[in-house]
């Protein structure tokens, strides 16, 4: 398996076949465009990934070789081992815009899905009237992530919260011991495309932004403890080397 480095923040930028950022003819840069791939399965294998801005509203939106959203994770029947799979957006953003601790960690907005558990509590997915049981379907995170070597080397996971500490959290963290938002942000899939329209106090931040974008599965650990969440297989990387070479579009 493949291991997420943790090399976000490179300064030179990709310029090889296997991604490279795209430009309107002005000289706005729109995003960042990867070659298909037979390797990957095709539901996560991106072809193209940028962010834009519409208003107060921030855009992500990623487009795959096959049909997004197709491909999600098998049940085991229990939390702990289990799966997620994610479409994800590492951004320069710092911590403190989606409402968590400053200089917390790199801060990344994801698409997920996992049957096993729910960590969505405000919100019914599905529509059923319960608000526990909906974890399969597509849904939207802030979380932020570190390095750390017990998830394997150079392999990243979403910070845990330790015992007893109380840092800064959004008003919709799930409840769960680790850096993550769940602020219900629905994302839409059409034939390749994933999209979510984010809503900003202060859409300025996210103009200066840089992004990557990646799919990829993490795995809550089989202890169910620290570290929790762990990045355990990449599927695809857009700028193939994390160096977060896109910036934002108007």
């Amino acid at each position: 398996m493949k291991s997420l480095k943790p090399t976000f923040f490179l300064v030179a930028l990709l310029a090889g076949p296997a991604g490279g950022v795209l430009a309107h003819e002005s000289g706005h840069l729109e995003g960042i465009a990867s070659q298909a791939s037979k390797a990957v399965n095709a539901s996560f294998d991106i072809v193209h990934t940028r962010i834009s801005t519409e208003g107060n509203l921030a855009i992500f939106h990623m487009a795959v070789s096959g049909k997004a959203g197709a491909s999600r994770p098998s049940k085991s029947g229990k939390l702990a081992g289990s799966s997620v799979f994610s479409y994800v957006w590492p951004t320069s953003l710092d911590s403190s815009v989606a409402g968590f601790e400053q200089k917390a960690g790199i801060l990344a907005f994801a698409v997920t899905s996992h049957g096993d558990f729910d960590d969505t509590p405000l919100f019914d997915e599905n529509g059923d009237g319960k608000l526990d049981n909906d974890g399969d379907l597509w849904h939207s995170h802030w979380v932020v992530l570190q390095p750390d070597p017990s998830c394997g080397k150079d392999a990243l996971k979403v910070v845990d919260i330790p015992e007893g500490s109380k840092p800064r959290l959004p008003k919709t963290w799930p409840g769960l011991p680790i850096l993550i938002d769940s602020p219900g942000w629905t994302p839409t899939f059409k034939n390749e495309m994933v999209e979510v329209r984010v809503p900003f106090d202060d859409i300025g931040v996210v103009k200066t932004t840089r992004f990557d974008g990646v799919t990829a599965a993490l795995r809550v650990n089989a202890s169910v403890h620290n570290p929790l969440l762990c990045v355990v297989d990449v599927f695809k990387i857009a700028s193939s080397d994390l160096s977060l070479p896109g910036k934002v579009g108007q």
